[in-house]
């Protein structure tokens, strides 16, 4: 009888060896179910969530209570492409490509133009538009021109590409957190001119009940493309694949046509990755 404990605690050690492997086994086969169920690693499974803004049309902006534009539609399509859902998030663009860096979103939209600093941010997709810089200004401005701009009191929304166009240029430009803020400086009086993306000037302008007009407008250096978390290579390289499915579709012509009528594409820009071709707009689109 005094050999039965040991035996017990043997047969006790025995089973917990048993139960441990059973539950590696297990985790082990939750943890590869979590990757089938989510391989792009998105915050939530077969959601792709979006951080955009509210008040830059028509590349992207809030509607009625939902998020379109140019930028926003193209994204819902790419996402299709691959079973995504798309969640849209509105924020500041000051703070969104460390948010998207963060992993507070999966994905930027926002026509978010690709600069070698902000490669230190983030790492971007494949380039899915071009763009001009507008030169906005309030009715009656004799302002002609972007090289007239020294000593004037130019507003831009901060951390844009017109933020450092303007800075580059040694404008010592007035900062605001979004474009409301820009076009409610114009409409007041209280600044000279605002650099904007040309689309979303022209809107404005367009907007204003004659308040604002577009003075002059510049192709911008280099294209625009949503932002990835830096590392976050199976989203990138999965959503670059749906682009170039959305080019050769006709998705990307439409969507150009829709939001942006009549606007020459620059003959040496190319959507994606170069290797689709997207079909050209429509004689009445055009015209």
């Amino acid at each position: 009888m005094r050999f039965l404990p040991a035996l017990t605690r043997a047969a006790a050690v025995g089973v917990a060896a048993i139960l441990g492997a059973a539950t590696l086994t297990a985790c082990g086969s939750d943890s590869a179910g979590s990757a089938a169920d989510n391989p792009y690693g998105l915050l939530q499974p077969g959601v792709l969530r979006a951080g955009t803004l509210t008040d830059a049309p028509p590349n992207v902006y809030l509607k009625d209570g939902t998020f379109t534009g140019f930028d926003n539609d193209l994204l819902v399509a790419a996402a299709d492409k691959l079973g995504l859902k798309v969640e849209f998030v509105g924020t500041d663009f000051s703070g969104l490509l460390a948010q998207v860096n963060n992993r507070k979103f999966d994905v930027g939209s926002s026509s978010i133009t690709i600069t070698e600093a902000r490669k230190k941010t983030v790492d971007f997709g494949n380039g899915y538009d071009f763009g001009y810089f507008g030169l906005d200004v309030p009715a009656g401005s004799a302002l002609r021109s972007f090289d007239e701009l020294p000593g004037k009191r130019v507003v831009v929304v901060q951390g844009t590409v017109q933020d450092d166009y303007a800075t580059g240029k040694g404008l010592d430009p007035v900062r605001v957190p979004d474009y409301n803020g820009a076009i409610n400086q114009l409409k007041a009086g209280t600044a000279d001119a605002w650099i904007a993306p040309a689309e979303i000037g022209e809107k404005t302008a367009a907007d204003s009940g004659g308040k604002i007009t577009v003075a002059a407008k510049e192709l911008s250096p280099a294209p625009t493309a949503y932002a990835f978390a830096k590392g976050n290579d199976a989203l990138r390289e999965a959503l670059n694949k749906a682009l170039d499915e959305v080019i050769a579709d006709g998705t990307w012509t439409r969507l150009q046509e829709q939001y942006y009528p009549g606007r020459p594409i620059p003959a040496d820009f190319t959507p994606g990755s170069g290797e689709v071709t997207a079909p050209s707009a429509s004689p009445s689109a055009a015209s």
